[in-house]
């Protein structure tokens, strides 16, 4: 890989981050509601107010507050919860660990619908088998995660009573514990990006099927699953690793609806909790650490397009 393209890749993504502190740091100043007010009640007086503004320093102008923040967050420090007085990176720190399982368990259950399902719906285009794909993929994009997982309870928990409705067992205390309350929640959100998937990969095998090299291949008495999986599959991956980067991005915003539904403690419920108690800086930092993530994926995706196909020229 040209290292100056690396070089200018990695500075973007510092200028990006940069510019995500900021985007983050002026939303949290833009969000209806006083800290003050939410620490001390609706019914403080203006002098208690004002001192506890002056404490906090949020009557420092705004790019005052901006630097110091910043400076803070570059050392480790978001702040502290204006609820509990602890500091938001330790809990930040410790609820990551559960959505990043959850979001990786969901993108392999995806994988493994889309892979299988997206190749042999392209093989066999306009067949029964493809129709019944693209239909049942459809219906994937269309159905909520919210009303999934209540199905998905319904039926594996209540009724069939196979695996538990909700919670979470760490992975070091009891992995079989972990993997029973992991399964219906990963369910949930691989399915749906499951469905989303296989219609990326249909879309890309059959492009590449349709190549002069794919017809020479098959001319020279090659096996079909040397061409499917050597010569098809392999050039088909760039769009493919593209949607499942996109993908990435997607779970980790939206496990927040999947967190609540199976109470799953992750960093969105941690989220969704702050927006409720109105705890500006442990929103703040639980956002921040969910952009740098999605900065970092993009980053990865595009570097990884290299190592699948070194054709590839960095100007």
């Amino acid at each position: 890989m040209n290292i100056r393209y690396l070089l200018q890749r990695l500075l973007t993504t510092l200028v990006v981050l940069l510019g995500v502190t900021f985007v983050v740091f002026l939303i949290m100043q833009l969000v209806p509601g006083d800290p003050a007010r939410v620490i001390l009640g609706v019914q403080a007086n203006e002098e208690n107010v004002a001192a506890l503004h002056a404490r906090l320093g949020l009557d420092r102008p705004f790019l005052v507050q901006y630097g110091s923040w910043l400076w803070n967050a570059l050392h480790g420090d978001l702040g502290k919860s204006l609820i509990t007085s602890q500091p938001v990176a330790p809990q930040v720190m410790q609820r990551l660990p559960a959505t990043l399982q959850l979001a990786t368990f969901a993108l392999l259950i995806g994988v493994l619908i889309s892979f299988p399902a997206g190749i042999i719906s392209a093989l066999q285009p306009g067949s029964r088998t493809d129709i019944t794909t693209s239909v049942v993929s459809q219906v994937g994009l269309a159905i909520p995660d919210f009303w999934l997982g209540i199905l998905l309870v319904l039926l594996f928990s209540l009724t069939l009573g196979w695996l538990p409705p909700s919670g979470y067992t760490p992975i070091r205390e009891d992995f079989w514990g972990w993997l029973a309350h992991i399964i219906l929640p990963a369910l949930t959100a691989g399915i749906i990006s499951g469905a989303i998937q296989t219609r990326f990969v249909r879309s890309a095998m059959l492009e590449v099927l349709g190549q002069d090299y794919i017809r020479t291949s098959r001319a020279k008495g090659l096996p079909s699953r040397i061409v499917v999986i050597r010569h098809a599959l392999r050039n088909a991956l760039i769009p493919i690793v593209t949607i499942i980067g996109l993908q990435i991005t997607a779970l980790l915003s939206s496990v927040v609806v999947v967190e609540v539904v199976f109470a799953w403690p992750g960093l969105g419920r941690l989220a969704l909790n702050a927006v409720l108690d109105r705890d500006y800086p442990l929103l703040q930092g639980t956002v921040l650490v969910l952009a740098m993530m999605l900065t970092l994926v993009n980053l990865g995706t595009d570097l990884l397009y290299f190592f699948l196909d070194p054709r590839i020229e960095y100007a």
